[in-house]
């Protein structure tokens, strides 16, 4: 008996540097009962003429052309034109391994899944970490499927999600998925796997969680700089996301604390990309005991890199240092970070642990206290609980827009 086909959608931009290598995985994998749905999303690189290339030489290959509309659009395409009974999706810069495919429809198939949902790998440069979901290994039904549901967009420790928020991770039965990505606001270009993944888990009777981590996730060096402009944009975009998510929760079981998670979910996005700092009414996620300090700051990522941003423009604190354990790989990409030893022979104040997530800021803390920093030192995230009014105060674009140009103005002023 031949097994299910699966569509397999790749959206694609600017990219041919990389895609060559996320079709010939895609290609290879053990399971072969694939459409692959190329999606050129208008890139003016070589894609559109890869895209053509690959699909001459395998007929499971079918290439769209659309002009450039973003990445909710082409997947919206690609899903339009699949004809798969499960879907699945792949970034165009990313890879999967050989059983990859195959792995997720035997969860799917053995554990009679409407979705599974797997880990994945990240690749940075030469170095390679695996990560799996927070919600364990299993297949979910009845009150175990309503737990997961109560914990799959925040989950333990402020913050972390309970499912991880990708769609590339996962396979959906075709009837799950339809209609919910078919409706996410092309808008989206914040949070937008999430607008689609906790909707289509809440549409299942079963749910199975593996840890597959055969997705490799590609941090490319363009990604890893974040944009240091003002955050309004990106306030924008999380009013778009949030909206929406609020608009679906609104409609779901009171007892599954919906509305609740989505608040978790928007407001941790909020923090990072803001470095969690209201210049507008002078907030911060951290004890502000550090102001006219000299500080430390513990991680390089979106969040570290808006910490450092928002510092240098408000000078509330002076940044004696900036540590992460991917020192390396961050100066590759220009940025002045040391590694997290160098700690132990610098002056300071203060270390401010730049994640959201609760788990990772206690493993951190306690590798700091074991390199002899005092725990009076370390400041941690805290959030109100209250979150509804900070959500509404992360994402008023307009004060925040006003903010800026009042900024923008005050150092031209003394320039």
């Amino acid at each position: 008996m031949e097994k299910p086909l699966i569509s397999v959608i790749v959206p694609i931009y600017m990219i041919d540097h990389y895609v060559g290598i996320c079709i010939e995985s895609i290609i290879n994998q053990t399971y072969k009962n694939l459409e692959i749905i190329l999606v050129d999303d208008g890139g003016k690189d070589r894609c559109p003429e890869i895209c053509d290339l690959y699909a001459s030489k395998d007929s499971r290959i079918k290439v769209i052309h659309k002009p450039n509309g973003g990445l909710v659009s082409a997947r919206k395409a690609g899903l339009q034109q699949s004809d798969g009974a499960y879907i699945s999706y792949v970034d165009g810069d990313d890879w999967i391994g050989p059983g990859f495919i195959e792995g997720l429809y035997t969860a799917a198939e053995t554990g009679n899944a409407d979705m599974v949902c797997a880990g994945q790998t990240r690749d940075l440069f030469s170095k390679s970490e695996h990560f799996t979901n927070a919600i364990a290994p299993g297949i979910y039904e009845g009150e175990r499927l309503k737990w997961l549901w109560q914990n799959m967009i925040s989950y333990g420790l402020y913050y972390r999600p309970g499912i991880s928020t990708y769609v590339w991770n996962k396979l959906f039965k075709r009837e799950v998925l339809l209609s919910l990505q078919s409706a996410v606001d092309n808008r989206l270009s914040i949070g937008e796997d999430g607008a689609v993944t906790y909707p289509a888990l809440l549409s299942c009777s079963r749910v199975a969680v593996v840890e597959n981590v055969a997705y490799h996730y590609r941090q490319r060096e363009d990604s890893m700089l974040k944009q240091s402009a003002g955050y309004s944009s990106e306030a924008q975009k999380l009013r778009y996301l949030y909206n929406y998510m609020m608009k679906w929760a609104s409609r779901t079981d009171p007892e599954l604390n919906i509305k609740s998670q989505v608040t978790d979910y928007v407001l941790s996005i909020a923090l990072m990309r803001s470095g969690g700092r209201l210049l507008q009414d002078d907030f911060s996620t951290f004890d502000t005991a550090y102001y006219g300090k000299d500080v430390v700051i513990y991680s390089a990522g979106t969040f570290g890199q808006q910490l450092v941003n928002r510092f240098n423009e408000t000078g509330h604190c002076n940044v004696a240092a900036w540590i992460d354990d991917d020192y390396w790989e961050y100066r590759r990409c220009c940025l002045d970070v040391d590694p997290v030893e160098s700690i132990t022979s610098l002056p300071y104040d203060y270390v401010l642990i730049a994640t959201v997530d609760g788990m990772v800021a206690e493993t951190v803390e306690k590798r700091l206290l074991d390199l002899g920093v005092s725990k009076e030192k370390i400041l941690t995230v805290t959030v109100p609980e209250v979150k509804v009014q900070l959500v509404d105060r992360f994402l008023d674009v307009d004060v925040i827009k006003a903010e800026e140009a009042k900024r923008k103005r005050e150092v031209l002023s003394h320039a």
